[in-house]
């Protein structure tokens, strides 16, 4: 693997497969993609810089005797309330535990039972009624990308660091728009990049940057979702944002999480007054979905008018606390903390975007010549809410998928088209920090983890305001992320509007009950030549 450094101006990268993010579903389609020809990496920050390297929990998969391909599929239908895909969740789940002998092959170092050589520890979350969860300490997704990028070293996989992604290039010379690759700036040195090939593959992640609280990092500003939007792709469920129910708090600065397996090892959540209360909420209590323990913190913070809920960490052993979360004990000791013994102060945050780029089962979306797979796509899997750990194995099932269907795309001709000249850029707005905090809190107020028809209402108002401020061709990567993050919200918003219901991750005041007539996804296809949000 190269690290590739800044292009002359006007200077066209070729290759046959063009990989758009650096996390999990990227690096595992690189990998097998570079069979059948070059692959090149554009990441826009470091190859490291990806939320699967903050991934916590693991990832989930049948690989005990005593569980079942029947269990998880009914676990991740009963989460996903009724708008999973079937033939999505059992291709994720039967797909499951190949995928990770195929982790462990390319190096990822999980956890063993400790004594038992060759049986992998097994964790249990929140919405699984068995241990599945393949785990790395509390560390998996950095074990993750680093076995990843080695195995991409060794494939010969090329990855240009610090390269932001502008907007797909289209050929639309056809009947049909086709993306024959990207055109890029290279932030470290400012210069235009036009990256042409065969087949141009998704893996950007998620868009948790458009909320005031979230776990992800700041590289999470929607970019995939809203550049397969402006080329014509449709997206799907975008009403259905994650929230993380245990955030550290405060969340800013520096956000961290605590794993939910933290609560599947015994913790429990308690109010200011040391009252357990998820009982009263869920049958499984501490252990229910993520969206009603997230509710269900909201509604006892709003209760008791607080910051942020506690959970109590002491019916776990200290010494199992320790060799079992060793990074959360590191990380709460180092903010004045000391888990077990004291509670962890937490709050609700966006973590992970249900919705997204629609693909079908092989990865293709709604454009020719792109595939996409992770966070960035809406593959059916999660339906109104993601069980926990299916987002790793999510991206790892539908990177191979994508990656079959690559040596016939590769074999296409390439277009001989030039790439259209660089956009005639407008000024960069002098107050790009406030406009993305004012995104932020338009989006965490109105469109948050409850919601109503009035809040939302005004949210979509408000955004809309924002657009003249917002240049249609930014200057600099930094401008282009918060028009990435406004169009990324406006979608957000519209597609709450658009369920008149409570079903998953949208709860809504104003329709507290899930209404069959709504038992569909909420599709927002792009109108070519017109404004396509109101």
């Amino acid at each position: 693997m190269t690290r590739a450094g800044g292009a002359a101006r006007g200077t066209r990268i070729e290759t046959d497969v063009l990989v758009l993010g650096s996390g999990i579903a990227g690096l595992t389609y690189a990998i097998k993609a570079a069979r059948h020809g070059r692959v090149t990496v554009l990441t826009k920050k470091e190859d490291t810089e990806a939320n699967t390297n903050y991934a916590q929990g693991g990832i989930a998969a049948v690989m005990d005797p005593s569980d079942s391909f029947a269990a998880h599929i009914a676990d991740t239908l009963e989460a996903g309330a009724g708008l999973c895909d079937r033939r999505a969740v059992a291709l994720l789940v039967e797909s499951g535990p190949d995928r990770v002998r195929e982790l462990i092959e390319y190096g990822v170092r999980f956890t063993y039972q400790r004594g038992e050589p060759g049986r992998l520890s097994l964790a249990r979350e929140g919405g699984h009624s068995a241990r599945r969860i393949v785990r790395a300490d509390d560390l998996t997704g950095r074990a993750i990308e680093r076995g990843l990028l080695d195995a991409a070293a060794r494939a010969s996989v090329k990855i240009h660091e610090h390269y932001f992604a502008l907007d797909l290039w289209l050929d639309r010379s056809g009947p049909l728009p086709r993306c024959v690759g990207v055109l890029a700036v290279d932030r470290e040195t400012g210069e235009d990049v036009a990256v042409s090939a065969n087949v141009t593959f998704l893996a950007t992640g998620g868009c948790g940057q458009v909320y005031r609280f979230t776990t992800n990092p700041g590289i999470a500003t929607g970019d995939g979702i809203a550049m397969a939007f402006r080329a014509g792709a449709p997206v799907a469920n975008l009403e259905f944002v994650q929230f993380h129910p245990t955030a550290l708090y405060p969340v800013e600065p520096r956000p961290f999480l605590i794993s939910e397996a933290v609560r599947g090892e015994g913790a429990i959540l308690r109010d200011a007054e040391g009252r357990a209360f998820m009982a009263g909420y869920h049958p499984l209590a501490d252990l229910a979905p993520r969206d009603v323990v997230a509710r269900a913190i909201d509604a006892e913070m709003r209760r008791a008018g607080t910051d942020h809920v506690w959970l109590d960490t002491s019916p776990i052993a200290p010494d199992h606390f320790a060799e079992r979360f060793p990074n959360i004990l590191e990380t709460c000791r180092s903010r004045g903390l000391d888990p077990p013994t004291a509670p962890l102060p937490v709050v609700p945050a966006a973590h992970y975007m249900c919705g997204g780029v629609v693909t079908d089962l092989d990865a293709r979306t709604g454009v020719a010549g792109l595939l996409a797979a992770g966070e960035v796509a809406c593959t059916g899997v999660h339906g109104a809410n993601r069980l926990a750990s299916n987002s790793l194995l999510e991206a790892v099932v539908f990177a191979d998928r994508a990656a079959r269907a690559t040596p016939d795309m590769v074999a296409t001709p390439r277009s001989g088209a030039d790439p259209p000249p660089p956009p005639r850029r407008s000024g960069s707005p002098t107050d790009l920090d406030g406009l993305r905090r004012r995104i932020r809190e338009i989006l965490w107020t109105g469109a948050g983890i409850v919601r109503d028809d009035a809040g939302l209402a005004a949210a979509e108002a408000q955004l809309a305001e924002l657009v003249p401020r917002v240049p249609t061709n930014p200057r600099t990567p930094e401008a282009a992320e918060v028009a990435n993050l406004l169009l990324v919200g406006r979608l957000i918003v519209r597609s709450a509007i658009l369920r008149k219901e409570s079903r998953g991750l949208h709860f809504s005041r104003s329709h507290p009950d899930s209404d069959p007539t709504f038992l569909h996804d909420t599709i927002i296809r792009p109108c070519e030549g017109k404004e396509p949000l109101p």
